[in-house]
């Protein structure tokens, strides 16, 4: 295609090709992932409070994720867990990274706010949400505990509530009750 092709408009533009969505990302995919979005803003030279909110998240995904099957969420929950990690996380660190550092840290782009202050926004939301879905998979584990504790009450009784009692027996001692009772 030439450059009067291109600036006409006539000639077709072929679509990049696109690779058919497999399904759901495997836990290798989603850890390969985090990975490169630490790695992403290590080398990116973000500002510390931007690095730390990215590993907040982080670590907090790597906790979560590999407990979310048995802990009862829903699809919807799996799936934002899963595009956190693998889709808006990465994606709001890239957008940031593609902006010169003075530029992104000093001009207002959303009211007074600057791309920084955007993306420390974006980071706290996604850690809180991240924060509250690994709550919700803790508490299902808790409740598992709890259910289970009711069964062996059921299966066995009850647990004794204090500590058994010493065989009753003449006192054997080896001083006196009170040290200051010692005499000189």
């Amino acid at each position: 295609m030439g450059l009067f092709d291109w600036l006409k408009g006539d000639a077709e533009v072929p679509a990049p090709e696109q690779a058919a969505p497999s399904g759901p990302p495997t836990p290798e995919e989603i850890a390969d992932s985090l990975s490169r979005v630490d790695q992403l803003a290590a080398e990116g030279h973000v500002p510390p409070a931007v690095l730390s909110r990215v590993h907040r998240v982080t670590r907090r995904l790597r906790e979560t994720l590999p407990r979310m099957r048995n802990a009862g969420l829903d699809s919807a929950e799996q799936y934002s867990l899963m595009a956190t990690a693998t889709d808006y996380l990465p994606e709001a660190l890239s957008a940031y990274l593609r902006l010169p550092r003075d530029w992104a840290d000093s001009r207002p782009i959303e009211g007074a706010k600057t791309s920084l202050l955007v993306l420390v926004d974006q980071l706290d939301l996604l850690g809180s949400t991240v924060d509250k879905m690994y709550d919700a998979v803790l508490q299902a584990d808790a409740q598992a505990l709890i259910a289970h504790g009711r069964f062996l009450q059921e299966k066995f009784g009850h647990a004794p509530t204090a500590p058994p009692k010493a065989p009753a027996g003449p006192r054997q001692s080896i001083g006196p009750a009170n040290p200051l009772d010692l005499e000189v």
